[in-house]
């Protein structure tokens, strides 16, 4: 995300209620209307679709300075799940007031434009990778795309990120740590 887009947020976002979370607390569910857009000011939110198969998919996690489920600002309702990941702060503004603020703001707009394709090409690279054949191929262009393995006790996320169980993704990093392949 460029610079202008965070600080264009934060001043939006400025004087908007914050809504304090703990990890796994329910920001919306699939299907609830959508009355705020929501900034993450700390912490993270996941975008979480159910499979019928009963899998849980990460579409998406919003970090600070970013906005969540970004097309809920065009959309009545929500399309997936939002849940906070560690303890997460988020600004709500009006639906209303947050579009009539990009129709005013030329700038504002373009930043939000441009994040909206940042947003769109990383949603492709996530279907790149979950498109590869094996775990091996997965953990290695998940590492080429985004670099280092969070710290341990977080590194399921990247299983559910790539698609595979987290039992796949801990067999993986031992047989590296075996073959002196240490994960970044």
């Amino acid at each position: 995300m460029i610079a202008i887009m965070s600080v264009s947020m934060e001043l939006l976002f400025g004087d908007a209620p914050t809504r304090a979370l703990r990890d796994g607390d329910v920001v919306f569910r699939v299907g609830a209307p959508v009355e705020s857009v929501l900034f993450v000011r700390s912490g993270a939110v996941a975008l979480v679709r159910h499979t019928q198969a009963g899998s849980r998919l990460v579409l998406h996690r919003a970090r600070p300075g970013t906005i969540v489920a970004e097309a809920s600002a065009w959309s009545e309702t929500y399309h997936c799940d939002g849940v906070a990941l560690g303890d997460t702060a988020l600004a709500a503004l009006p639906r209303a007031a947050f579009r009539a603020a990009l129709a005013r703001e030329p700038a504002l707009l373009e930043a939000w434009a441009a994040d909206l394709a940042r947003a769109v090409q990383a949603a492709r690279l996530r279907a790149e990778i979950r498109s590869l054949r094996t775990v091996p191929e997965r953990l290695d262009a998940w590492l080429d795309a985004f670099g280092a393995l969070p710290e341990r006790g977080r590194r399921q996320e990247v299983a559910e990120e790539i698609g595979v169980t987290r039992e796949a993704l801990y067999r993986e990093l031992a047989r590296r740590d075996a073959d002196g392949r240490r994960a970044p």
